[in-house]
């Protein structure tokens, strides 16, 4: 209520200022209240109060600084505009430096406001002076002042700090609860904000809508369909008033755990759906694989006058489009984006980027990454882990590095993406490297980085290392186990592998396609039939449909153990019979070295009636006419192999040596150290021609 010593026109005037919503509505005001000549901290307050309520803070300070008088409620005025800012935020702390100034007292307002600074400021120093001014001056029972603390902490990840404000706080409301359910929630802590919930209701405080959408969000984020479901009818039940933010977390909740009917009749029974709610029901068709539909209801709200897609909208719907043929409307919805305005959206320039790489169109992927202004680091991040998918790992690399050049942080999943790119190239000393950054930044405990860490030190020689960082995982997921399984079968160690493969089975894990492609390959390194078999049949019991690397596995393993005709008769029954030609060679390899001739022409002949210059095929070819004698058959193939030799491209192999990558090919002589390279292999052909005559003539002294 204003004070009695001012005129009531004056009084409406002044409520009329705190509530402007528009500049130019404040601006009037303000002109009125000058007419007035009302000097009183309470008619500037007001002013300043509209001002800020409009968003102009400069104007706001302008009036508060030529203010005669001034109390803590100027002040807090102030102080709870700029708090609410970002780029401002630090103006609230030095505004209340300046309160003491002036032998002014704060209050809970201010302290609240304070708190909310500085949890934009992300400044644990001055959060603890804050702390202990509040505390010194008695509001440490202040109850929104302590909820402003929790929250605070929060924000930092100090739910330690966080938990011990909490924990002094005597009547707990379900403000208090709220907070440090919310801090647990968005510090990823999902399953202590689910105990949380449970230990509020057992306190008997009343959860409130707010409360329901942030547990709805963590059984969204655990994907707890069961538990979902509970909260749903518990919020029924006790005849909660479904808002719409509830809604929207009840609609995504049951679209992150798969149940699309019930989202679907939920959205339907929303009276008025925001874009949010939109937003959700389309990335929820397009994650549980119908992108068809997905566009559907795109096309659908295209239609409504209300409410207008956004760039979440676009985004979602550009995801959708990756299921199928991007020239199918996937470059129609880009059009849609240049013409909303978004192509300079992060977000939907990232949705963009996958959706164009998955449909190997790489250059228009490239044409939108660099046509982007500004990048952040999911931008970057895809073209990182796209290029590592492709197997163009030296790409990626690149892309990681001019990424941390210009000053962006590294997260979890361009870490990555770069070690899964420094283990396909196998260069260590980069993988060390990034290894190294991944501890500086704390990432190395993130399971994705130690499942990518296991792999790029198995790839590049180093089993130990691989060992001790899959050690330290204390619940490893299924690509961490994986990717220590796959090391174990490239090391040859096929025991190794069998018993982390029951160890994945003891642990409750379903095996993926993965699983079981590293422990067959682990299997056929080592000649192990019987085992192979036995992995062969668990594959189809755990309804897992085998790919052609697992087909090739199987065929390597039975090829070399002997067993031709089974291998045969497995490419014979495969969907890959005729499209995946390295089966046949693998057979025929093997043929050759058990001097099959029969099945090695057959095994050729499948492959040539598709490829008849297929070159791995003719020389092996003519190994197994040599093997059988018939020389003049190896004469006419081996003809055939000189003619395909003039047009092929020569192969590559690469070597690391001091921060070097050295690059060669067949014949090459246009290597800048040549020289040194041929006095040195020279060199150690007559170090060996020397030991062959050293050996030789010791077995002639033992004769």
């Amino acid at each position: 209520m204003p004070p009695s010593c001012e005129p009531s026109p004056l009084a409406s005037l002044l409520q009329k200022c705190a509530s402007a919503t528009t500049l130019e509505v404040a601006r009037r005001l303000h002109a009125l209240v000058l007419t007035t000549r009302a000097t009183s901290p309470y008619a500037n307050n007001n002013v300043v109060s509209g001002y800020a309520r409009c968003g102009a803070l400069d104007s706001a300070r302008q009036v508060f600084d030529r203010m005669p008088q001034r109390n803590v409620v100027s002040y807090n005025a102030l102080i709870s505009a700029y708090s609410r800012v970002p780029g401002r935020a630090s103006s609230a702390v030095g505004l209340f430096a300046r309160l003491g100034d002036e032998g002014l007292s704060p209050n809970g307002l201010t302290f609240t406001s304070l708190f909310q600074a500085c949890s934009l400021l992300e400044d644990r120093f001055t959060s603890s002076l804050l702390h202990g001014c509040a505390v010194k001056c008695g509001f440490a029972d202040n109850i929104c002042v302590q909820t402003s603390i929790l929250g605070m902490y929060s924000s930092f990840g100090d739910l330690e700090s966080a938990g011990s404000v909490f924990r002094c706080v005597v009547d707990k409301d379900a403000v208090v609860w709220n907070s440090m359910i919310f801090g647990s929630l968005k510090n990823n802590r999902i399953r202590d904000a689910l105990r949380m919930f449970s230990e509020m209701l057992a306190s008997g405080v009343s959860p409130t809508q707010f409360t329901y959408s942030i547990v709805l969000n963590a059984c969204a984020k655990l994907e707890h369909h069961a538990y979902g479901r509970i909260i749903h009818g518990r919020a029924v039940i006790s005849s909660t008033t479904f808002d719409l933010p509830m809604e929207n977390a009840l609609l995504d909740m049951y679209l992150n755990c798969g149940d699309i009917s019930t989202a679907q009749s939920i959205f339907y029974r929303v009276r008025n759906p925001d874009i949010v709610s939109w937003n959700s029901l389309i990335s929820g068709y397009t994650e549980n694989g119908h992108g068809e539909v997905a566009i559907e209801i795109f096309i659908q709200l295209r239609r409504l006058s209300f409410p207008k897609p956004d760039e979440y909208t676009l985004a979602a719907a550009v995801s959708a489009t990756e299921t199928f043929l991007v020239n199918d409307c996937g470059k129609a919805l880009h059009g849609q984006v240049i013409k909303a305005g978004f192509e300079s959206s992060f977000y939907v320039g990232t949705t963009l980027i996958s959706m164009y790489f998955t449909n190997g169109e790489n250059g228009n992927a490239h044409n939108i990454f660099h046509s982007l202004p500004e990048k952040d680091v999911v931008i970057w991040t895809e073209m990182i882990t796209a290029h590592s998918k492709l197997e163009d790992s030296e790409t990626a690399i690149k892309y990681f590095y001019e990424m941390y050049k210009e000053g962006h942080k590294a997260d979890s999943f361009a870490l990555s993406g770069a070690l899964s790119a420094c283990a396909d190239l196998t260069v260590l000393k980069q993988g060390e490297m990034i290894h190294s950054l991944a501890v500086k930044t704390g990432y190395v405990v993130d399971m994705a980085v130690s499942g990518s860490l296991a792999d790029m030190y198995a790839k590049t020689g180093n089993l130990p290392a691989a060992e001790l960082i899959f050690s330290d995982v204390s619940n490893p997921d299924l690509k961490c186990y994986n990717s220590m399984l796959g090391g174990y079968g490239y090391h040859g160690l096929a025991e190794k592998a069998l018993e982390l493969f029951d160890e994945i089975l003891v642990a409750g894990i379903l095996p993926d396609q993965v699983t079981f492609l590293s422990a067959l390959s682990a299997c056929n390194h080592s000649c192990l039939v019987n085992e192979g078999k036995i992995l062969w049949n668990c594959l189809r019991d755990f309804d897992l449909r085998p790919g052609p690397k697992h087909y090739s596995c199987m065929v390597s393993l039975l090829s070399r153990a002997g067993l031709l005709e089974e291998a045969e008769e497995m490419i014979s029954k495969s969907p890959f019979y005729d499209d995946h030609l390295e089966l046949w060679r693998t057979l025929l390899s093997s043929s050759v070295n058990y001097q099959n001739l029969r099945m090695g022409i057959r095994a050729a002949e499948h492959v040539l009636s598709l490829d008849m210059e297929d070159m791995a095929t003719h020389i092996l070819l003519s190994n197994l006419y040599a093997a059988a004698g018939k020389w003049d058959v190896v004469s006419e193939t081996r003809r055939k192999i000189r003619g395909l030799v003039m047009d092929k491209d020569p192969g590559l192999s690469w070597i690391e040596f001091q921060d070097t990558i050295n690059v060669f090919s067949s014949g090459d002589q246009l290597h800048p150290t040549i020289s040194k390279i041929q006095s040195e292999l020279n060199s150690l052909i007559g170090n060996m021609k020397r030991l062959e005559v050293d050996e030789f003539s010791s077995m002639i002294c033992v004769i």
